[in-house]
């Protein structure tokens, strides 16, 4: 916002200037010292204001998410963007059609309770977030105190993890599991791997690969800024690599929903208890925790963000120290698979 001038006389002055005429808008208070500058100031937003509420009259909720997402389209990710879309015609459909102007807290208050009855606590506060950042731009004078539902803690009960990797071992999703399991790899870090990213033994993740309105996108940035790693790779994912037709780049050309599904079907027919597919990675901390991994390597290899993490650089990826947590977690996963292959050597024996 412009600042006021004192002027000679003791008054002050403000230029404010205003787009649709095209010219600066002056504005000398009656009353000199602090109180002639606070005066100018005052008037300085209330001219602000007024133009924007003049701006929006006869705007709709609805019209104001569209600009607000609009904007947006070239800054945010096409997931992102896409979400925001959604969000507007699934959660905030009932209050679309409210002139901004008219719109009150007890309006989007309604709309959380009814949204809670019938979507999650998450659910529920990114619709409130997304509908904050756009009064944020269009209603900066509103003030809203909403209410919203807590989200609930809820407790994974994760199987074994030896199940876990007797079911996928030998097949076609054994190494998107191992990415998983023990690398800490998202689904769409995994689908963006490729064997170019993989210099002297380290995997480099810096590409990702997702879904976006029934179509696959290639985004050249991964989900945050700590996503962005460099893993060393175990030689026996290694050799599964290895054993990939040689043309092939990508470390797996299924998409999200064909790594699921098969993952789902090898769960059920070795009897092993539900879970998803980014249960893996909860699984892998869940190691790492039982393995007395240190927080600051186990976020720095799985991609965590935290308020600690999120200060730091780490240009020092591959410290000593970060080098015996490789040593510790590789060990683990490697005896593991030792013990699975011979319990199918000694069952194809019998």
């Amino acid at each position: 916002m412009a600042k006021p001038q004192q002027l000679p006389s003791g008054k002050w002055r403000i230029r404010i200037y205003d787009n649709e005429l095209k010219k600066q808008v002056s504005y000398v208070s009656s009353q000199i010292g602090r109180a002639g500058k606070a005066e100018a100031e005052l008037f300085a937003s209330e001219y602000i204001l007024g133009k924007r509420r003049k701006e929006r009259e006869g705007k709709t909720v609805g019209e104001c998410i569209d600009e607000y997402i609009n904007s947006k389209e070239h800054i945010l990710s096409p997931r992102t963007v896409s979400e925001y879309r959604k969000c507007k015609k699934n959660d905030l459909a009932e209050i679309c059609d409210i002139p901004l102007c008219k719109l009150t807290a007890s309006d989007i208050q309604k709309q959380v309770n009814m949204l809670s009855m019938k979507k999650s606590a998450k659910t529920v506060r990114n619709a409130h977030g997304l509908l904050r950042a756009v009064l944020h731009v269009f209603a900066p004078e509103m003030y809203i105190n909403t209410t919203l539902p807590k989200v609930q803690k809820k407790i994974k009960h994760l199987p074994k993890a030896e199940d876990v990797l007797k079911a996928v071992s030998g097949t076609e999703i054994e190494l998107p599991c191992l990415l998983a399991m023990w690398l800490g790899m998202r689904m769409s870090e995994i689908r963006g791997a490729k064997r170019s990213n993989i210099k002297d033994g380290v995997l480099t993740i810096s590409e990702v690969i997702v879904k976006v309105d029934g179509a696959d996108v290639v985004k050249k940035q991964t989900k945050t800024t700590e996503s962005t790693r460099q893993l060393r790779v175990p030689p026996f994912i290694q050799q599964l690599i290895d054993n990939l037709p040689p043309e092939q780049d990508y470390l797996t050309t299924l998409n999200g929903a064909g790594i699921y599904k098969r993952f789902q079907r090898l769960l059920n027919k070795n009897g092993v208890e539900h879970m998803t597919f980014h249960d893996l990675r909860h699984m892998n901390a869940s190691i790492m925790l039982a393995l007395g991994i240190p927080d600051k390597y186990a976020m720095e290899r799985g991609g965590w963000s935290s308020p600690s993490v999120m200060k730091s650089v780490y240009q020092h990826t591959f410290s000593a120290e970060r080098q015996q947590v490789d040593d510790k977690v590789d060990r683990y996963f490697e005896k593991m698979i030792g013990d699975v292959l011979d319990t199918k050597l000694d069952t194809t024996s019998k």
